[in-house]
C-alpha cells in the first residue's frame, strides 16, 4: 500500500470525525487518506537466524512506517530499535556461502562476513571507499566485491586483498615505437645514419635494449587494463571458481529526452523534470565479454550465429519490399553459472523482444551452444520471463543442468534441459501459470507459486525437480505474498482475500502445515463497519466464445437503478478480477458506493490483462483498442442481456491504460456507452516510451498500420456521449501533453460534449486526498447526471 505522509494529529481528528458521524459512503470518505481504513504489513525477508521475519508496518498512524520484527515462537509483533535497521537490512541482502554457514553483506560502504551459527563477525573493509555487491568466489575461499566499478578479492585464510580488474575508460594506447620510429622523416634519417656510421651510438643503443630486455624479464606483470572506449559498464560477474569474468558495455542511443514542467514548486519558479524519450528513439547498443584471468585474454561473446537470428517478424509482411534478411540486435540479458563454475548459462534477448534464447558459453572461445529457443511473434514475455527485466525465472540444478520458465504450450511452465545432451523435459503443465519458482536449497524440489486452483488465486505449492504431482502449502482462498526462511524450514506470507487487506502469516514450510496470523490490524473499526461487497468472480463469453473474467457488482434488488458502470483496470497486463485486496483499493470502494445508490458494476479482465497465459496476454498485439474493447463492449451486453441492465444507460471509466480503453470506446463505439470518465490517458502511442510501447506495436516507422489504429487521437471525430478527461499536470508516465493535444483535437473538430479536469501538483498517480476527491466527485456527478435520467 502507498505509504502517505499526514500530521498523525490531523489524520486521528478526521477519524474521530467520521467514527462520530456513520452514515453512507461519500467519495470525501473514501478518498481520505488510507490510513483510515487500516495498516497492512508489507516488504517481508527474513533474517539470518532463520527465527525471525521482519516487516515495514505502521500500526500507530505515523507519518510513515516502522520495520517489526515477529518470530516463529514469539508471534507478537515488535518494533525494531532505528539504530538497528540499517544492518537488519543489510544482511538480508547478503550471499550466503555453498553450505550457508556463512554470510557476506555490505553496510555502509564496507564489508562483512558473519558466521552464521555463532553470529560472529569480521569486517573485511574499512575505506572512505564504497565496497559493495560482495560474494563467495574462488571455491568459497575469497569473497569477491566491487570497488567503484572494480572487483577485488579478500582472502579469507590470509587477509589479502588483490585487485581483479582495471576498468579504464578511454581506449587502448598505441604501441609506443621504437626510437628510431619517432619524429619526422629529417629526424629519422639522421637517427639511421648515426646507427650506421658511429659505433659508439651503436653500442649505447645495444646496451639500452639489452636493460629494457631484462627489465621486461623480470618486471611483475601489470593487471591487464579493460578499455570501456566511449561506453558504460555493467552487470560485472566472476565465476564461481575466480578464473572467469563477463561484464557489458553500453553505449547510449541519441533520442531527445522529453521533459515534464513542474508548476507548483517551493521557488515559485516553473521547474523542468527531464523525463524519458518517446517510442521510436535510437535504442544503445550492447556487447558482452568474458575475460579469462588465467589466460589473460578477453573475448567477446559471439551472438551472431544464433537460430534464427534473421528471421523477419510476420508483421512485415505488411510492408513488402521494405525489410529484407539482416542480423537483428541482440543483447545478453543475464549470465547465470553452476555453482562449482563448470557452465555458464546466457539470456539472450533480441532487441524487437519476437525472441529468447537460452545458450551455453563457451568460455574459451566466446561463442555460444543454443539450447533453447522461445520465438513469439508479439513479444516475449509472461511469469517468469518478462522482456522488460532480467529474468528470475532461470537457474542451475546441479553442475549440467539448467531450468527456466517458458509460455511455449502457451502458459508460463517450468523446464529443465540437460546442457551436454540438450535433452529437455517439461515439469509443470496445464492451463495455468507458474507465476513464481524458487529452487530448494537442497535442489530436490521447486518452491511454486500458481494460480492452479483459480485465475484469480496465488496459492504456493513443492514439486520434484525431476516433475510429478505438485504438493500444496497454502490453502486459504485468495493470494499469498510468500517469503521462505533461509533454511526453508518456514515461510512468511501476506495474505489477502478480496474483503480482506493483507495482513502477515507464519507457518511451518510443508503440506498441511497450520497457519498463525501474526498482524490484526489491517481494517480499522471504522472500515470494519461497513458491510464492504464480496464481489463475484464470474465469466461471460466474448464473441469470439472465449471465456472472460470479472468482478461483478449487483445492487439490491429494491435498489437497482437499471444503471451500470465498466470499471476498466490500468497497465494492460494486470490482473483486477481476482480474489485477493485489490491495489485499487479506491476503486473498490467506490464501487461499493455505485452499487449503494443502485448502479451495477462490472471490472473487467479484458484482453491483455495478466494471469490468463500467453494468447490472452498477447491479444493486443499490433491493435490496442482492439480485442481488449471489444471485451468490454461484449460486457456492456452482457449486462443488459442477463443482469437487468438498460443498454443505453451504460458508463465506462479507467486510468492509464484504462484511460485510454475509455478514449477508444467513447470515439470507436458510438452508442455504447452514454458516458465515459478518461483519466491520464494515453491518446497517442507514438508519444508513449519505448520498452512498453514498441513491445506490442512495434515502432511507429516501422508498424504506422498497428500506432495509427490503436490511438485514440485518430477517432476523436466519432465522439458521441459525455467525456469527461482528468490528467496530472506533473505526469513523468502519461505526459500532461497527451490531453493537451488531444483536447486541441477535440476543439479543432468543434466538439463540445467533453471536459478537461487537471490536477496541478499529480504526477502518474495521485498521492493527495484533495486530488483523488475532486477527481471521483467529477466522475460520480458524470455517471448520476448521464446514467440517471
Amino acid at each position: 500500500m502507498t505509504k502517505w505522509v499526514l500530521p498523525a494529529i490531523i489524520f486521528l481528528s478526521a477519524n474521530s470525525l467520521y467514527a462520530q458521524q456513520p452514515g453512507p459512503l461519500t467519495v470525501e470518505k473514501i478518498m481520505r487518506d488510507p490510513k483510515w481504513i487500516g495498516t497492512s504489513p508489507d516488504n517481508l525477508f527474513w533474517g539470518t537466524d532463520n527465527q525471525t521475519v521482519y516487516f515495514s508496518w505502521n500500526p500507530d498512524q505515523q507519518m510513515a512506517d516502522s520495520l517489526y520484527a515477529a518470530g516463529i515462537k514469539n508471534h507478537t509483533p515488535v518494533k525494531t530499535n532505528a539504530a538497528d535497521r540499517g544492518l537488519i537490512s543489510a544482511r538480508s541482502r547478503g550471499w550466503y556461502n555453498t553450505d550457508r554457514t556463512l554470510l557476506t553483506y555490505s553496510y555502509q560502504g564496507d564489508v562483512y562476513l558473519m558466521e552464521i551459527k555463532s553470529g560472529k563477525t569480521v569486517r573485511v573493509t574499512q575505506t572512505a571507499a564504497a565496497e559493495v555487491n560482495p560474494e563467495f568466489s574462488f571455491g568459497g575461499r575469497q569473497i569477491v566485491y566491487s570497488q567503484n566499478r572494480d572487483l577485488f578479492a579478500w582472502d579469507r585464510a590470509t587477509g589479502v586483498t588483490t585487485q581483479l580488474t582495471s576498468f579504464t575508460a578511454g581506449n587502448k594506447p598505441a604501441a609506443e615505437k621504437d626510437e628510431l620510429q619517432k619524429g619526422n622523416d629529417q629526424e629519422k634519417y639522421l637517427k639511421a645514419q648515426q646507427l650506421e656510421l658511429l659505433a659508439v651510438v651503436r653500442d649505447q643503443k645495444a646496451q639500452r635494449d639489452a636493460l629494457t630486455a631484462f627489465n621486461k624479464q623480470y618486471e611483475a606483470k601489470p593487471l591487464r587494463k579493460l578499455y570501456l572506449s566511449d561506453k558504460k559498464l555493467s552487470a560485472v560477474q566472476i565465476s564461481p571458481d575466480g578464473r572467469y569474468i563477463t561484464y557489458k558495455l553500453y553505449k547510449e542511443g541519441d533520442g531527445k529526452n522529453t521533459i515534464v514542467p513542474e508548476f507548483v514548486t517551493a521557488t515559485g519558479f516553473t521547474t523542468d523534470i527531464h523525463s524519458r524519450e518517446k517510442v521510436g528513439a535510437p535504442q544503445g547498443t550492447q556487447e558482452s565479454f568474458i575475460y579469462d584471468r588465467e589466460r589473460d585474454t578477453v573475448l567477446p561473446i559471439v551472438l551472431k550465429d544464433l537460430p534464427g537470428i534473421k528471421d523477419l517478424p510476420d508483421y512485415s509482411k505488411d510492408y513488402p519490399g521494405r525489410d529484407s534478411a539482416r542480423v537483428r540486435p541482440v543483447a545478453v540479458s543475464g549470465i547465470i553459472w553452476s555453482d562449482k563454475g563448470t557452465h555458464a548459462i546466457a539470456d539472450i534477448r533480441s532487441d524487437d523482444n519476437k525472441d529468447r534464447w537460452i545458450v551455453l558459453l563457451d568460455l574459451s572461445t566466446g561463442k555460444v551452444k543454443f539450447l533453447n529457443r522461445q520465438r513469439d511473434e508479439a513479444w516475449i514475455g509472461g511469469p517468469g520471463i518478462s522482456g522488460w527485466q532480467i529474468s528470475s525465472g532461470l537457474g542451475w540444478i546441479d553442475e549440467n543442468t539448467c531450468w527456466y520458465q517458458s509460455e511455449a504450450t502457451g502458459y508460463s511452465h517450468l523446464y529443465t534441459t540437460q546442457v551436454v545432451t540438450g535433452q529437455t523435459q517439461q515439469l509443470t503443465q496445464g492451463n495455468y501459470e507458474v507465476q513464481e519458482a524458487t529452487l530448494a536449497n537442497d535442489k530436490k524440489h521447486f518452491y511454486i507459486v500458481t494460480n492452479e486452483v483459480h485465475p484469480g488465486e496465488k496459492q504456493l505449492y513443492r514439486i520434484s525437480v525431476t516433475g510429478g504431482k505438485a504438493e500444496r502449502i497454502t490453502t486459504m482462498e485468495g493470494a499469498h505474498e510468500v517469503s521462505i526462511s533461509p533454511d526453508q524450514q518456514w515461510i512468511a506470507y501476506r495474505y489477502s482475500y478480496s474483503t480482506k487487506p493483507w495482513e502477515l502469516y507464519l507457518q511451518p514450510n510443508k503440506p498441511g502445515g497450520k497457519a498463525v496470523q501474526i498482524t490484526h490490524m489491517a481494517q480499522s473499526a471504522e472500515f470494519k463497519a461497513y458491510p464492504w461487497r464480496d464481489p463475484q468472480v464470474i465469466t461471460f463469453t466474448a464473441r469470439d466464445n472465449q471465456p472472460v473474467y470479472a468482478r461483478l457488482y449487483t445492487p439490491d434488488p429494491a435498489k437497482r437503478n437499471g444503471a451500470a458502470v465498466i470499471f476498466v483496470h490500468g497497465a494492460g497486463y494486470l490482473q483486477n478480477a481476482h480474489k485477493w485486496w485489490s491495489s485499487y483499493f479506491r476503486e473498490y470502494m467506490f464501487h461499493n458506493l455505485l452499487t449503494d445508490k443502485g448502479y451495477t458494476v462490472l471490472d473487467v479482465d479484458y484482453r491483455g490483462s495478466a494471469g490468463y497465459g500467453r494468447n490472452w496476454r498477447t491479444g493486443i498485439y499490433r491493435y490496442m483498442g482492439g480485442k481488449d474493447l471489444d471485451d468490454e463492449v461484449d460486457a456492456a451486453k452482457y449486462l443488459a442481456e442477463k443482469l437487468q441492465v438498460d443498454a443505453g444507460r451504460i458508463g465506462i471509466y479507467g486510468g492509464s491504460y484504462g484511460g485510454f480503453m475509455t478514449l477508444m470506446a467513447m470515439f470507436t463505439k458510438p452508442g455504447v456507452f452514454a458516458a465515459g470518465a478518461a483519466l491520464r490517458s494515453v491518446t497517442d502511442w507514438a508519444h508513449y516510451n519505448h520498452g512498453y510501447t514498441s513491445n506490442i506495436l512495434n515502432e511507429p516507422f516501422t508498424d504506422s498500420i498497428a500506432y495509427r489504429r490503436s490511438s485514440p487521437i485518430y477517432f476523436a471525430e466519432g465522439l458521441k456521449g459525455k467525456l469527461l478527461m482528468c490528467h496530472g499536470m506533473v505526469d513523468t508516465n502519461v505526459h500532461f501533453q497527451d490531453i493537451v493535444r488531444l483536447s486541441q483535437r477535440l476543439i479543432e473538430l468543434g466538439k463540445d460534449n467533453w471536459e478537461l479536469a487537471v490536477y496541478p501538483v499529480e504526477d502518474h498517480g495521485f498521492t493527495t486526498p484533495s486530488s483523488w476527491t475532486d477527481e471521483y466527485k467529477r466522475i460520480l456527478h458524470l455517471f448520476d447526471n448521464t446514467l440517471l435520467k
